[in-house]
């Protein structure tokens, strides 16, 4: 017997589960979830997971996701009994680095609205009387942290959407999927086949296997971590806890109460990855999870506890809990969790067009995953923007069990370490690599990774372009992976010319008789021009937020080259393409080189085929040419705000290319994306993903140049006229003692947080630090005064006209 439903959810712990919940709330109750194991424990990682919430982290949104799932799980509760205990949190420091590090993550939590406090080493022991206070400089107490009850806070939601009329199946398996075209059409289960609109895998460990059945490719990995309870050794064990939970992160360990026990665990042991084809499909029958801690048998997500892994935890924990020296290890497991390569979830739509992804989820997120997932799958863009968890931000290499393996050891292993903003992953490196790599190699680059690629940040070549110059110390932390040759390039271009490698920039071809349709739909600005004509555009969501910024060059009547921000762009292209536009992604088969600097032109010139005069080829325009024998794409446009061209070419002429330019005098030297960046901010320019994204709108973000709604329709269009004066707005802050920032910094007015820093980089130019941030509109104006924190401390800022260098533009229009 077939049944039909409008969203089958596969896999009911607490994702499937919130996301249901969700879904029933805003009113879809056409729902069906299923699972293979009983419910409401199910015996994936949820039934297992300690329950540990910490809401900071570096990204906004995972903090945000966090925020959201504190709110929700203290709402719940099962039959009288609550489904969070908000008990505190708190990090402590063994190290000076680890304290100062808190001392920066305290800044975290402020800039997104968490709050925290740091304690002193007495302090933290008025809170966990049993710690030794004698190892610890201090640590950082966030107070609505605390442990959730993962089966119980599903079950919570189950009931609940059960109420409004969602099905539960339990001990029903996904078998298969019938495929029409792209998209599922029958959902094959050991209970009967269901014909469902949508599908969504939130499996949890067995996600790659469902994904693989629907010809999808789940970038996530399973990998054990030890988790152990002791044999008692607290007084009190009226509650199962009281006490904050406790992170001992200078030995990648935490600790929480577990009545009269403790629960340890552990990410300082070896890395143990776990093929979904091993695992067993269910929990053995009449297994029920525990309701505290211990008594993990018979699941799946479950395997063998390994004390020879345990023997270095275990010291440390005796060390930091000196009552422990008294306690044996009752019971432990190494439980099963997903990590993907960058440590973030895997979310979205896939390119099946009806099989959704939720995965590598952890407790800690899962209540804000359902509520974004829910708004997604209801035809909404998420209040909280995906783009660092978006399935469709790999690139095809990111999919690659070899690079999989190797990327998620890395994130398991440096879990609870200090990364700092710009550390670049170990490996595999190199894997991308420009036509030009070992020409920069030689030269001396220094490179950082980005997407797989290696990007060149400085030359040590370049070191005599510090003679003469006083180059400002951006000091201790955003000194590394620094050189004081990022602030001679980026000078000497302002002074010259310098050659960037852009080839790490996505970019697409749009062709067809409905190229020029395509990008009209989902852009905001006049695509409509002449061929030669380059245009600066917004992508928006419906509800008006910037999805992407793009420019996009006609180069004939149905041939345009499309510069994107990433594989998302590109998969959005595809998406709202029919049969008469085609989107190809060339990238990995072209290269670019942005010459930029007041004597450009002399550079090209001496190469090119065609007058390169301001006459002959103005700004924001394109044109085919040749620079000595190397076909060219020629762009006028500059990213660093001095007169220039970004030339395209196909790889096997790259290196042809790049010593042409390098070779035709001027004094023309390659540059790095360290000088990049700061000539960038310096010039007022966005990027997209760190200054702006789907939750902002173009006159927030000060691009609403770029919109011109009485072109005709266009996605986001009806929202953006509907829309009032901005509540908020990105600004330019100088910080006025010279601090260098490095982002993510809260900015305070009357000591109470208001807003938070974006990009940052010292304005070598202009002789000043700079950050953008996101700002009230009543405080975004020029000479207001505030305060930044870093590392805890205050340094005044003051806000500045935007852009600080060359606003009228006549260095590019020359």
């Amino acid at each position: 017997m077939v049944s039909s439903v409008h969203i089958m959810l596969v896999g009911a712990g607490i994702v499937g589960c919130s996301t249901a919940y969700h879904l029933a709330r805003q009113g879809i109750t056409d729902v069906l979830v299923i699972d293979q194991g009983p419910l409401p424990a199910t015996g994936g990682s949820s039934s297992h997971a300690p329950g540990l919430v910490f809401q900071t982290n570096a990204s906004e949104t995972l903090s945000r996701l966090a925020a959201d799932t504190v709110r929700l799980y203290s709402s719940l509760e099962v039959d009288g009994s609550p489904c969070f205990h908000q008990v505190g949190g708190i990090e402590v420091a063994t190290t000076p680095e680890r304290w100062d590090d808190l001392h920066r993550k305290l800044g975290l939590a402020t800039a997104w609205g968490i709050g925290g406090e740091l304690l002193d080493a007495a302090s933290v022991r008025e809170r966990i009387p049993g710690i030794d206070a004698d190892l610890i400089h201090g640590g950082l107490h966030v107070a609505t942290d605390g442990i959730a009850k993962p089966v119980r806070a599903a079950e919570a939601m189950m009931r609940e959407a059960q109420r409004l009329g969602v099905r539960f199946e339990g001990a029903t398996e996904v078998t298969g999927f019938d495929i029409t075209g792209d998209r599922i059409t029958t959902v094959h289960t050991t209970s009967g086949d269901v014909v469902a609109d949508i599908v969504v895998c939130c499996a949890g460990i067995w996600g790659p296997k469902i994904g693989r059945m629907a010809g999808v490719t789940i970038p996530v990995q399973p990998l054990a971590h030890q988790y152990a309870v002791t044999t008692p050794v607290l007084d009190d064990g009226e509650n199962e806890v009281a006490q904050p939970i406790l992170r001992h992160q200078d030995r990648s360990m935490y600790f929480r109460q577990v009545h009269d026990r403790y629960g340890i665990g552990s990410y300082r042991h070896r890395v143990m990855p776990v093929r979904t084809d091993e695992l067993t499909p269910t929990v053995t029958p009449g297994t029920e999870a525990p309701s505290e801690g211990g008594g993990w048998k018979g699941m799946a997500s479950v395997h063998p506890f390994t004390p020879e892994d345990f023997t270095g935890p275990w010291r440390e924990a005796r060390r930091m809990l000196p009552a422990l020296r008294e306690a044996e290890i009752g019971e432990g497991m190494n439980g099963l969790f997903l990590f993907t390569s960058d440590g973030m979830p895997v979310l979205g739509r896939s390119d099946v067009e009806n099989f959704w992804v939720a995965e590598a989820v952890w407790i800690t997120h899962a209540g804000g995953v359902g509520r974004a997932m829910a708004q997604w799958l209801a035809g909404r863009t998420p209040d909280i923007d995906l783009r660092q968890a978006d399935l469709r931000r790999f690139d095809d290499f990111a999919r690659s069990p070899a690079y999989l393996e190797q990327r998620s050891a890395q994130s398991f292993r440096e879990v609870y370490d200090i990364i700092h903003p710009q550390q670049p992953p170990e490996q595999p490196r190199p894997l991308r690599t420009s036509p030009f790599h070992d020409r920069q190699r030689d030269f001396g680059a220094v490179f950082l990774e980005a997407s797989g690629w290696e990007r060149p940040h400085w030359y040590a070549g370049n070191e005599k372009l510090l003679q003469g110059r006083e180059i400002a110390h951006p000091g201790e932390w955003a000194g590394r992976f620094w050189s004081p040759i990022v602030g001679a390039e980026h000078l000497a271009t302002r002074e010259g010319v310098a050659m960037f490698d852009m080839t790490s920039l996505s970019r697409a071809e749009v062709t067809g008789p409905g190229a020029l349709g395509l990008l009209d739909r989902l852009t905001t600005s006049k695509i409509d021009r002449r061929p030669g004509y380059v245009t600066y555009t917004l992508m928006l969501t419906p509800e008006g937020g910037i999805r992407s910024d793009i420019t996009v060059a006609r180069l004939e009547r149905d041939h345009f080259q499309v510069g994107c921000n990433g594989p998302r762009d590109i998969a959005w292209l595809r998406d709202n393409a029919d049969a008469t536009a085609q989107v190809r992604d060339i990238t990995g088969g072209t290269c670019c080189i942005g010459l930029w600097g007041p004597r450009a032109r002399d550079v090209l010139a001496g190469l090119a085929d065609v007058d390169v005069s301001h006459e002959a080829f103005g700004f924001f325009r394109a044109r085919r040419l040749h620079v000595g024998e190397v076909p060219v794409v020629a762009l006028r446009l500059s990213y660093v705000g001095e007169l220039g061209w970004e030339l395209y070419t196909s790889a096997e002429f790259g290196r042809r290319l790049w010593d042409l330019l390098a070779g035709a005098g001027h004094g023309v030297f390659p540059a790095g994306r360290g000088a990049f960046n700061g000539m960038r901010l310096e010039k007022g320019y966005r990027a997209w993903g760190a200054d702006m994204w789907t939750e902002h709108t173009p006159e927030e973000a000060g691009v609403a140049f770029a919109v011109k709604p009485d072109k005709g329709p266009f996605i986001g269009r009806e929202a953006l006229l509907r829309r009032g004066e901005p509540a908020r707005r990105l600004c330019c802050l100088r910080v006025d003692d010279g601090t260098v920032l490095m982002g993510s910094e809260p900015v305070l007015a009357g000591g109470e947080p208001v807003g938070f820093t974006t990009s940052a980089a010292y304005g070598h130019t202009v002789g000043a630090s700079l950050a953008y941030a996101w700002l009230p509109a009543e405080l975004a104006h020029p000479d207001t005064r505030l305060t930044v924190a870093y590392f805890n401390q205050p340094h005044p800022a003051t806000v500045v006209p935007d852009p600080v260098y060359d606003p009228h533009m006549t260095r590019m229009r020359c």
